[in-house]
This record gives C-alpha cells, sequence and structure tokens, in this order.
C-alpha cells in the first residue's frame, strides 16, 4: 500500500472524506478519483500518546496490520489518528480496532462506497 506523505495530500483526505472512530483510533476514508489498484495509507500519531518510541511502535503496528490484510482493504485514500488510549494496546488489540473501523466504514472486504 502506497503512502501519504504530503500535507496537502492528509488535508484533502480530513476534509472531503468520511470519519469512523473508536475509543483507540480514528479512521479517515476518502474515495479515490482514480483507478487505483492499491490504496494509499497515512498514519497520525501525535505528542499527546507519547515519547518517539511509542509513536513509532504504534506506527508500525497499523502499517503491518494494512499489509497483512491489504488485499482486503478496498482501493481508497485512508489516514488513521491514533488517540491516547492506543500507547498501551497490543498488535491484536489495534488490528481488532483498525479491522472494526474498516468494517464500519464498508471499506474492509472490498466494500462499496463508504
Amino acid at each position: 500500500m502506497e503512502s501519504l506523505k504530503k500535507t496537502a495530500q492528509f488535508a484533502e483526505v480530513y476534509e472531503k472524506g468520511k470519519a469512523f472512530g473508536t475509543k483507540t483510533l480514528v479512521l479517515y476514508v476518502l474515495n479515490s478519483e482514480g483507478d487505483r489498484e492499491e490504496g494509499r495509507l497515512g498514519i497520525s500519531v501525535s505528542k499527546k500518546v507519547g515519547g518517539s518510541v511509542v509513536r513509532h511502535r504504534i506506527r508500525r503496528l497499523i502499517r503491518e496490520c494494512f499489509r497483512l490484510h491489504k488485499s482486503e482493504w478496498a482501493a481508497r485514500d485512508y489516514v488513521v489518528v491514533a488517540r491516547k488510549e492506543a500507547a498501551g494496546k497490543s498488535y491484536a488489540e489495534l488490528e481488532a480496532a483498525l479491522l472494526l473501523l474498516g468494517k464500519k466504514s464498508n471499506s474492509f472486504g472490498k466494500g462499496g462506497k463508504p
């Protein structure tokens, strides 16, 4: 899955996309304009969540979850925002939250429009 890297790309997903949340994560979903085979992922973890080690661990776990389930996600733009509660969570807990958000947004399992 490609990455969203520029601030303008994140801003577009925040403004035009739909948001779905749990206690630990928020998922913003934006339908892609072009015909892409894969979606794009952006991950945002603020300093409020913890120090750099904690923030990078959360990013790695979220990226790994998307990688393992990449064939099941629809080709859209996604931004995942971690909340403070994500700091102490295990991989299984973050994966469960992310997959729940994918199902809520109708993006997981190659779903239709959110």
